[in-house]
């Protein structure tokens, strides 16, 4: 097995056991919850096939379902994001349809990558409220928890991701 496969699959255990153990249990104010999770999607290689993006996307998504207990909110969510990422990758960077699949997230600009989080982070969070209360009459709840998590999801996947590029480097 190649070093890469074990790297995706350490970063796979290693966030769902992080999601589980530690930030599903962070509840500030009652509602507001970080979902760094969702960083596997984020840093999955763009030159690897897409059907293995979304199948891995989708069974992390359904793996924070079984633990949490939330009836595939997680899973639909995480896989919208996987499937439409190629695409918010083209309109944040502006490149040809080629240089997608041949770079890596660390050679981009610091500014792209906080534009590329945040946005996924937020359509993640929007589906998953959404989705959550399926109503609605509660869209003022479901906007104010989306961004109010997006905000702290990607304070801390933001954390993340500079420690772990620091430590690479």
């Amino acid at each position: 097995m190649s070093n890469i496969f074990f790297s995706h699959a350490f970063r796979f255990v290693g966030l769902v056991f992080l999601q589980i153990l530690i930030f599903n249990n962070i509840n500030l104010f009652g509602y507001l919850n970080p979902y760094p999770y969702i960083a596997f999607v984020f840093l999955f290689p763009f030159k690897k096939e897409r059907s293995a993006l979304l199948i891995l996307s989708f069974l992390i998504g359904l793996t924070i379902d079984f633990f949490t207990d939330s009836g595939g909110i997680h899973a639909a969510s995480t896989l919208f994001i996987a499937y439409f990422r190629l695409y918010f990758v083209r309109l944040i960077l502006r490149k040809s349809e080629f240089e997608y699949y041949t770079f890596q997230i660390t050679s981009i600009s610091v500014d792209k990558v906080l534009m590329y989080f945040f946005v996924l982070i937020l359509i993640h969070h929007f589906m998953m409220f959404s989705l959550e209360f399926f109503d609605i009459q509660s869209i003022f709840e479901i906007l104010k928890r989306t961004l109010l998590s997006t905000i702290f999801t990607f304070l801390v996947t933001i954390f993340g991701y500079f420690i772990l590029v620091s430590k690479s480097k």
